[in-house]
């Protein structure tokens, strides 16, 4: 069952039985790929017993623990094959994952972005404003986790603008000159949550003060990266929502959670702030002590699992996060698939989401 099978299908519209079904023979086939084709993984699975015919459902599907891609080079492709290679966020010493891309699993990786984004955002392009630097996507062949992010994001924009320079200072002027000229049109903002924070709503308030004021109450903005920074600053979602409201009329905005090793199943937040899985992707919730799955409102480690990688064996991963599932197919936004939210980073993690690694070098 190739990817083309979900993307005929509206991202949030099968309930837990179809979704089901239709993930975990993807899932399947996307292991016995795998097994096949990167020696280090046929290894593991032959390590834990791994019994294909006793799978049942995702859960079934043997995990790996996300930063395994930091300690050894898996990858499902011969070396002439890699298109891409991505790197995640990491402070000053940490290794870093790197993710090696083929053309089809790049272009999956697109093409799912667009089907989960859409529903939120609509399919017209929208002028699009980067909070962000230009000189972080300069690389195309070796992509940091933020690069990625931004360059996945551009894909929505019809016009663009980077809003920083190079040393992250707000281009005010340039920002006046495309608000003007965009001004009746609805705008997509794209931003790492602590960069917006730091460098565009601490500059706007600023700004405010010297009479320079911004409407952005057409804009949609969609952040993430982490909030480790702002939490310490007792800057909670909501908070943050006033304040870009306040300062600039920013309301329809959109945190979201994916990491670089499942680039393109991102979890978008709805209007009811529940982050959803679509029909590409799903995640599980494991209990610490023996790895079982938990119950609805119960905290325990992420998994995630994705119907993209062919390129390398990252369709089922243990994550390093906390999280609570709220519940499926019943969010008051009436799209189907499980809700959750994430609780933080488990103790003694190393900090890993671009908002959040970019916060601990900026500090």
């Amino acid at each position: 069952m190739s990817l083309d099978n979900f993307l005929s299908i509206a991202p949030y519209s099968l309930g837990h039985e179809e979704k089901e079904k239709l993930l975990t023979n993807r899932l399947l086939e996307q292991t016995t790929h795998h097994r096949e084709k990167c020696p280090e993984y046929a290894r593991i699975l032959d390590a834990v017993g791994f019994d294909a015919a006793q799978v049942t459902t995702p859960a079934d599907i043997p995990f790996l623990p996300v930063r395994l891609f930091k300690e050894l080079s898996l990858k499902s492709i011969g070396d002439d094959e890699i298109v891409k290679t991505m790197t995640s966020s990491g402070t000053s010493g940490q290794a870093v994952s790197r993710i090696y891309l083929d053309r089809e699993t790049s272009s999956n990786q697109q093409k799912t972005m667009v089907k989960i984004v859409s529903d939120f955002t609509g399919s017209t392009r929208m002028p699009m404003i980067i909070l962000d630097c230009p000189s972080v996507v300069k690389d195309r062949k070796m992509f940091s986790a933020r690069g990625a992010g931004i360059l996945g994001f551009s894909i929505f924009g019809s016009k663009r603008i980077y809003a920083l320079n190079d040393e992250m200072q707000l281009d005010v002027e340039g920002l006046q000159e495309f608000l003007e000229k965009y001004s009746n049109q609805p705008i997509l903002l794209f931003g790492f949550t602590f960069m917006v924070w730091q460098h565009f709503y601490q500059e706007l308030v600023r700004l405010r003060e010297q009479g320079v004021v911004f409407d952005l109450s057409n804009g949609i903005l969609i952040h993430g990266g982490g909030w480790k920074k702002l939490v310490n600053e007792s800057v909670s979602q909501e908070e943050f929502h006033r304040r870009l409201q306040d300062v600039c009329g920013l309301h329809h905005i959109h945190d979201y959670y994916g990491m670089v090793e499942q680039t393109g199943c991102i979890y978008m937040q709805c209007e009811y702030g529940h982050l959803h899985a679509s029909i590409f992707s799903d995640v599980i919730m494991r209990r610490p002590i023996d790895f079982g799955v938990c119950e609805v409102g119960e905290p325990g480690i992420i998994q995630v699992v994705s119907s993209i990688p062919e390129s390398y064996p990252g369709h089922s991963l243990l994550t390093e996060d906390e999280g609570i599932l709220l519940g499926e197919d019943d969010c008051p936004c009436g799209r189907k698939g499980k809700y959750f939210k994430i609780n933080g980073r488990l103790k003694n993690a190393e900090i890993r989401g671009c908002s959040d690694t970019y916060a601990a070098k900026f500090g």
